[in-house]
């Protein structure tokens, strides 16, 4: 009796021990913590597993190669020497003097097209490509968007490591994010940081439009890190690093990205269209606050105020009217004005949103047929037989005859002149455009960046074939 006595507890400590291991076990495998009492273990179960601990090694490892370094030289055009130097009998023009810039950009596929920002490439005569194994290359502009500071180049290669496109729309406040970059030339640096905000502004004065929704980050970012990579936990793309808000210009706490849901429109259009294809709902909008809604009476701070509706624009005839307040765009809640543009900046013109409105206390939903851009608008004819129709005349690349008569290495020919600014700005046929705003011409694609970077006016520089160099001016 007391042997099997002492077998019975033996076999019962026995088991309550690999119960206990069990349970422990358990803990290292579900991230289970728990609090011992005196009497049996009390299980409390956390919010995450051990598995989802933050570690970011797979994210930062695999997308680092495909960030890469952005060299930018640029020339100003060949300057004579003072009259001083006439006078001593030096005649001879001064040589340009190069302008050295960098900056950062993100492979997006494996045949070398890399999206960097628009203000790392504006303006450069050359731009060389550097890879995170050092390999170097040449990269020329496939296309450009001030209004979202995209810009898209392509190099000569191929099998090339690169970044897949997240959902930035999926980002939640506090999630962790890194962002890979060049900063002070310090190659393939990585931060992380957490989401602080989304769809965030930042004041201009320049009078540029713009398309502002960033995503707001403390991921550390400097000079240089500018066209860089902000990536999810998962390695995916989410976002391309664009600028600080700081009073020194180092970083100072915030960051800021263009999110992937911009930035992945902006490279198809340039990819299908060779331009960006914007469509405008044709609004003028003010955020709700409570001085609003004291001065409006309004009933409450959701949504976005209409506060004026441009005649003939996309708003007003889907019948949206002054003082409507604009709460949704296709089914996404919209609460500031770069919440509505980043909605409106993934369609193109002619497509069909559905858009939700609060009026006189009751909400409508409307069907909205997008525009085009006005200002956009005459670029928007067709190429047609190598010919660029543009302010009421056709352009084309000029040939190497007329280039040589005209004593120029390149430029863009006016072959017809109708109606529109060019007449009235006094262009006439035959001129070769071999500069816009101080920025060389050399085919229409590039004249078509220019005119797109600019916004109110325009300096056309160019030779008729007699060899008068004329300069024109011209608003936008």
């Amino acid at each position: 009796m007391k042997r099997n006595f002492i077998i019975y507890l033996f076999l019962t400590v026995l088991i309550s021990g690999l119960t206990s291991y069990s349970i422990l076990s358990l803990r290292r495998d579900n991230g289970k913590t728990y609090v011992h009492t005196e009497t049996l273990p009390v299980v409390h179960k956390t919010n995450f597993s051990a598995a989802e601990f933050p570690d970011f090694t797979f994210a930062a490892e695999s997308a680092v190669k495909a960030v890469v370094h952005v060299k930018v030289v640029k020339r100003g055009s060949p300057q004579s020497n003072s009259w001083l130097d006439f006078f001593f009998g030096y005649g001879q023009p001064q040589m340009p003097r190069e302008q050295i810039g960098a900056g950062s950009g993100v492979i997006i596929n494996p045949d070398g097209h890399i999206v960097t920002n628009n203000h790392v490439i504006e303006g450069a005569d050359e731009i060389q490509v550097t890879l995170e194994n050092n390999q170097m290359f040449s990269a020329k502009v496939v296309g450009a968007d001030p209004a979202t500071d995209i810009a898209l180049l392509k190099i000569d290669a191929k099998n090339l490591p690169y970044i897949t496109f997240g959902n930035s729309d999926a980002l939640r406040l506090g999630e962790w994010v890194l962002a890979i970059g060049n900063p002070y030339n310090l190659r393939s640096t990585v931060t992380a940081g957490i989401v602080s905000a989304k769809a965030r502004s930042m004041p201009s004065m320049d009078g540029e439009f713009k398309i502002e929704a960033f995503i707001q980050t403390d991921a550390a970012v400097n000079s240089g890190n500018s066209g860089g990579a902000l990536i999810n936990t998962r390695g995916e793309l989410v976002g391309i690093n664009t600028a600080i808000a700081s009073k020194t210009g180092a970083f100072t706490g915030y960051s800021f990205a263009v999110p992937t849901t911009i930035v992945k429109k902006i490279v198809e259009d340039i990819m299908d269209f060779g331009t960006v294809q914007r469509a405008m709902l044709g609004i003028s909008m003010r955020n709700i606050d409570g001085d609003l809604v004291k001065e409006k009476g309004l009933k409450g701070t959701r949504g976005v105020f209409i506060a004026e509706v441009l005649p003939g624009g996309a708003a007003e005839k889907a019948g949206i009217k002054e003082s409507d307040v604009l709460i949704s765009v296709n089914g996404v809640d919209v609460n500031s004005s770069p919440a509505v543009q980043e909605q409106i900046s993934r369609y193109r013109p002619d497509e069909k949103i559905v858009v939700n409105i609060i009026r006189d206390g009751k909400q409508k939903e409307l069907a909205v047929v997008l525009k085009g851009r006005d200002a956009e608008g005459t670029m928007a004819a067709a190429e047609r037989e190598g010919v660029f129709k543009l302010f009421g005349a056709d352009l084309s690349d000029a040939s190497k005859d007329k280039l040589e008569k005209a004593g120029v290495k390149w430029g863009v020919e006016v072959v017809r002149v109708s109606s529109g600014k060019f007449k009235d700005t006094g262009i006439g046929e035959g001129y070769i455009i071999t500069h816009i705003n101080q920025l060389p011409v050399r085919n229409i694609r590039e004249l078509q960046m220019a005119v797109q970077r600019s916004r109110r006016s325009l300096l056309i520089e160019g030779v008729y074939p007699d060899g008068r160099v004329i300069y024109y001016g011209m608003g936008l």
